[in-house]
């Protein structure tokens, strides 16, 4: 996937304002399990919202993060909620259409 323009982030920005967030990090912060939760999401819905519990001080550094181990792209960080988006590999399965 190549790198994302202004106006497709700003349009899954949108796309993602209704979507209530699927993973919450919590105490234990950055775990494997927690990457594996995120990548399980995005494999599922493609665009998700992470919520930060706890850690709100790093959600910049650990955002990068995640976006790095699932291999997807950080859309956003709207106040505590971050907003993560991967194209599915099978082009039948895509959800979401980007020009």
């Amino acid at each position: 996937m190549d790198k994302l323009k202004g106006s497709q982030r700003k349009y899954l920005r949108s796309q993602a304002h209704h979507l209530k967030p699927l993973v919450i990090i919590g105490a234990k912060g950055l775990t494997s399990r927690l990457i594996g939760s995120v990548d399980m999401a995005l494999n599922d819905h493609e665009l998700i919202k992470v919520k930060f519990g706890e850690f709100k001080e790093a959600k910049k550094e650990i955002s990068e993060e995640i976006a790095k181990a699932t291999k997807s792209e950080l859309i956003g960080l709207i106040g505590n909620i971050a907003i993560f988006y991967r194209q599915h590999s099978e082009s039948e399965r895509r959800k979401i259409k980007i020009q």
